[in-house]
């Protein structure tokens, strides 16, 4: 019985790749909004009813599609990390993760667009979506977290809400970062992503395209404003 399970089991998760497979490629073809339960089926050659088996609901095949793009991400992230030796520093592994970002992402323009690009109508992402999308700018500031101790950064004064935001964060993320770093550190990775937008959307062709350059010089531009 245990050998059937088994190979019950090695088809379920073989035939839910499958799914998976023909959903990315329907990412890509009409985009996350009209991706569709019945057309996956059909180009699968399964009954729909079949399908819900493995998926009951559009928006949990979207789910498992965003935390699939997410945990790619992150791998991404973690191998370039996991590349670098014992006595790299903090700029470049800095260097490291951005570069890793930009890479999956012109790789995977359509994963990219579902868990960055605009939402999906009607479509709430789960909590079980949070841990997988912290994981890139986790590593980030535990770049900065990491980093030879340097003098706070400067700047406009962190009133109201943006001082108790920045200690909660602090508390779960970053324990003991300065704010003044902690908020240049998350002003950061929005520029990345947005960096990694505008590039995709082709927003810098007849300007910064390549962008290559300008990449890395935002790179570095951002780690000198973090005090790396």
């Amino acid at each position: 019985m245990t050998a059937i399970r088994t190979a019950r089991e090695r088809a379920r998760e073989e035939l839910t790749r499958e799914i998976k497979q023909e959903a990315r490629r329907q990412l890509a073809s009409v985009g996350a909004q009209q991706l569709s339960l019945r057309a996956v089926s059909r180009e699968l050659g399964m009954a729909s009813s079949a399908l819900y088996r493995y998926f009951p609901s559009r928006d949990e095949l979207l789910t498992a599609l965003i935390i699939d793009a997410y945990t790619e991400l992150g791998d991404a992230a973690d191998a370039a990390l996991s590349g670098l030796g014992p006595d790299s520093g903090a700029r470049e592994r800095w260097r490291a993760l951005w570069q890793a970002a930009r890479a999956w992402s012109l790789a995977n323009p359509h994963e990219y667009g579902l868990v960055f690009g605009t939402p999906v109508p009607g479509y709430a992402a789960p909590r079980t979506t949070i841990e997988p999308a912290a994981r890139l700018p986790v590593a980030l500031l535990g770049v900065v977290s990491r980093a030879t101790p340097a003098p706070s950064p400067s700047g406009p004064p962190l009133r109201g809400a943006l001082a108790d935001q920045l200690t909660g964060v602090a508390a779960q993320f970053a324990p003991g970062l300065p704010p003044q770093t902690l908020a240049r550190a998350v002003a950061a990775w929005i520029q990345l992503i947005g960096f990694l937008g505008f590039e995709l959307h082709g927003h810098l062709v007849g300007s910064f395209e390549p962008a290559d350059d300008y990449f890395a010089w935002t790179v570095e531009q951002t780690a000198d404003t973090i005090g790396l």
